[in-house]
C-alpha cells in the first residue's frame, strides 16, 4: 500500500460517502473570514465532503475503492514524462520545442459580453471558479500549443497565487483589488513571474482590441508567446522541473458509470459548465447558458478530453473585491492539502480525490487506495466548487452539480 493510502483511504470513504448516501447531515465548518493561508480540512471528516440532498442522492454513484487498472499503461503515462510528452495532456508532440518554454498563465473574462472568448480551445488546462456575485471567471494554461491571442484578459483573483505555482507558469492578467494585489506583491510569484498593467507591463504585452458594443474594460487580450518573450528577458524561461505529475492512459480506467451529460451550475442562466459527451470524437462539447460555448479564432466549439470537478473549501477574506450591489469580499479557494473530485472521461463519472502536498505540486488524481487516477490523454477543464456543492440526477446518465450561492 502506497504512503498515500491510509489517509487518501479515509478521505475517499467520506467524500464519496456524501455523494451516494441520502441526507448525511454533517454541517460543513462554517468559512470564516481569513488574510491568511488556512489549512484544508483533515480526513477522515466527512464535512470536508459535498452535502448532497436527501431527495436526489439516491440516484448517485455508489462508493467504492477501485484499484487502477491492472493493464500496462503506455509510456505517455509513465513518469517521469519522455522528453516529447506534454506533462499537462500526456500527448507526444512532433515537435517538442514547445516544453522547453515555461508554461503560460492567463486571466480570461466569462463575461456574457465577451464570449466567445479566444484562445481558450487551445489551452492544455483551464480553471473555472467563482470570481463574485455567483460569476465565475477562467485562468487558462498554455504550454504545448500557443494561440495568437487569448482574451479578453481580465483581473486577477486570489486562486491566482495557487494556479502559477503549480505549474511554474508566468501569469498574466489585467490588475486586481487593492488587496489582492499586495498579497502577490508579497508572494514567491513577485516580480518575475507577474505580468500586469498595474506592475508596468503594458505593449507589447497586452494589447486593446476595441469591438464595437464591448465595454472597454473587455477589449484587451495578449499573446502567449510573447509573455514566454518577457519570461526569457527576465531569465526564468525554460522547461519546468515538475515536483508533481499527474497520470495518462488511453485506456479506459475500470470502475466507471456511464454518464452522456453533466453541469455545473454556477449561476443559472448566466454562468453554467455544461458538459455533453461526443462519441465521435471521444471528447465533451462545452455550452453556457444551453448555448455551444466556441472560441472566437476557431469558430470552433470548446471541447474536452477530461473535465475535473475539484471540491474545496472556499472562504471569504476581508479583501473587499468590489463595491456594486453592496459589495462582494473576495474568495480564497483552498487548493491545498486533499479532498474529493470527480473525473469526467470516455462518457463515464469516476470518483476519486485530489491531492496537493506542496506549492509547487500540481494537483493530482487518486482512486482511494492511493494508486492514480489516469486521465485521458488531451486537454482538461478543472470545474472548481465549494464543499456544500450540492448533485443531482435528473434523468438517466445526466448529473447536476449546484455549488451554494456566493
Amino acid at each position: 500500500m502506497s504512503r498515500r493510502s491510509t489517509t487518501l483511504g479515509l478521505l475517499c470513504l467520506a467524500a464519496l460517502t456524501a455523494l451516494s448516501v441520502a441526507g448525511c447531515g454533517t454541517a460543513t465548518p462554517a468559512a470564516t473570514p481569513t488574510a491568511t493561508r488556512t489549512p484544508a480540512p483533515a480526513a477522515p471528516l466527512a464535512s470536508s465532503t459535498p452535502e448532497v440532498s436527501k431527495a436526489t442522492s439516491e440516484s448517485l454513484p455508489t462508493p467504492t475503492v477501485t484499484p487502477a487498472p491492472s493493464a500496462t499503461p503506455d509510456d505517455s503515462a509513465a513518469t517521469p514524462f519522455p522528453p516529447d510528452v506534454n506533462p499537462l495532456t500526456g500527448l507526444r508532440l512532433e515537435d517538442p520545442s514547445p516544453l522547453d518554454r515555461i508554461p503560460v498563465a492567463i486571466k480570461v473574462s466569462n463575461s456574457p459580453e465577451v464570449r466567445p472568448q479566444s484562445g481558450l480551445g487551445s489551452a492544455d488546462l483551464v480553471f473555472e471558479h467563482f470570481a463574485e456575485g455567483g460569476i465565475t471567471r477562467y485562468t487558462a494554461v498554455f504550454y504545448g500549443a500557443s494561440p495568437e491571442m487569448v482574451g479578453s484578459v481580465r483581473s486577477g483573483r486570489l486562486i491566482d497565487l495557487e494556479v502559477p505555482a503549480m505549474y511554474q507558469a508566468i501569469f498574466g492578467y489585467s490588475g486586481s483589488s487593492a488587496g489582492v494585489k499586495e498579497r502577490i506583491r508579497n508572494s514567491d510569484l513577485f516580480p518575475d513571474r507577474i505580468a500586469a498593467p498595474d506592475f508596468g507591463v503594458g505593449e507589447p504585452y497586452f494589447y486593446r482590441v476595441p469591438q464595437e458594443g464591448k465595454a472597454f474594460e473587455h477589449t484587451l487580450f495578449s499573446d502567449p508567446e510573447v509573455l514566454r518573450e518577457l519570461a526569457s528577458e527576465r531569465g526564468i524561461d525554460g522547461r519546468p522541473d515538475f515536483g508533481s505529475q499527474m497520470s495518462f492512459s488511453e485506456a479506459t480506467p475500470a470502475g466507471g458509470e456511464p454518464v452522456t451529460y453533466f453541469e455545473v451550475n454556477y449561476l443559472t442562466g448566466t454562468c453554467t459548465g455544461e458538459w455533453e459527451y461526443l462519441p465521435e470524437s471521444a471528447t465533451w462539447g462545452r455550452s453556457i447558458a444551453g448555448t455551444a460555448h466556441t472560441d472566437a479564432l476557431t469558430g470552433r466549439r470548446v471541447t474536452a478530453a477530461n473535465i475535473l470537478v475539484v471540491f474545496a473549501n472556499h472562504v471569504y477574506t476581508d479583501i473587499l473585491e468590489d463595491t456594486w450591489g453592496g459589495g462582494h469580499m473576495s474568495i480564497e479557494v483552498q487548493v491545498w492539502g486533499q479532498g474529493s473530485a470527480l473525473l469526467f472521461r470516455d462518457g463515464q463519472m469516476f470518483s476519486g480525490l485530489w491531492q496537493r502536498e506542496a506549492r509547487d505540486d500540481m494537483l493530482t488524481f487518486y482512486y482511494g487506495d492511493g494508486s492514480s487516477l489516469p486521465l485521458k490523454p488531451g486537454n482538461s477543464w478543472i470545474q472548481l466548487v465549494p464543499l456544500e456543492t450540492e448533485a443531482s440526477r435528473p434523468a438517466d446518465r445526466q448529473v447536476v452539480l449546484t455549488p451554494p450561492k456566493m
